[in-house]
């Protein structure tokens, strides 16, 4: 099964956006830096979430990465699907802070449980077959609206979304051009999907 070991963001500083990280999410090898001055302007096409048990680990996440020097987006508040917010990284990046749960089950903490990518694309079916024949296995669709793949014990998981859906979700505007500033790094080979977003064959032990 085709996992994804890593997601790289193509930043203007790295060292700056390494002490971000390590400060506002403690994340590992599971995002790594790369220093570009590719032009990009607008929305970038995706969004990173941190997926955890509930709304208090959120909140903490929230104030952790402002604290670190992030933009509140979307102040963290209860919603149909749960509880979340939204943050712009300093490096430009937007970060999803979610929990299926509305209500804490223990102490807070800016703990997650798992990342996800989301790619916002133009033809959602079109580009699940193109996953497909890439070798990603299906686990959710819902038409021409979402679509979330087997990744297996990749550390990041993906999912497709409408572009104009995903940054409505992100409290942007849809426009945008240039750069994506990312990089998936997986044991899919290297391509570039129909929305141009680049893929880099990146065995999952190299994510460890």
């Amino acid at each position: 099964m085709t996992s994804l070991a890593c997601v790289i963001l193509e930043v203007d500083d790295p060292a700056a956006a390494e002490r971000f990280y390590g400060i506002a999410f403690g994340l590992g090898g599971q995002v790594r830096l790369r220093a570009s001055q590719a032009p990009s302007t607008g929305f970038r096409g995706f969004t990173l979430s941190l997926v955890t048990s509930q709304p208090g680990n959120v909140d903490a996440l929230v104030d952790a990465a402002v604290a670190a020097g992030a933009t509140v987006l979307k102040p963290a508040a209860r919603s149909l699907w749960g509880y979340g917010g939204v943050v712009r990284a300093p490096d430009g990046t937007i970060w999803q802070l979610a929990s299926s749960s509305k209500k804490d089950s223990g102490p807070a903490g800016p703990e997650f449980d798992e990342i996800v990518l989301l790619l916002g694309v133009e033809d959602v079916r079109a580009t699940k077959r193109f996953y497909v024949e890439h070798g990603l296995a299906v686990a959710k669709s819902f038409g021409g609206k979402y679509v979330e793949f087997e990744t297996g014990p990749g550390p990041v998981k993906l999912s497709l979304y409408k572009r104009r859906g995903l940054a409505k979700v992100a409290g942007v505007s849809p426009d945008g051009t240039g750069s994506h500033r990312l990089v998936i790094g997986g044991d899919a080979g290297a391509f570039t999907d129909p929305d141009g977003f680049v893929w880099e064959a990146v065995p999952q032990t190299a994510s460890l």
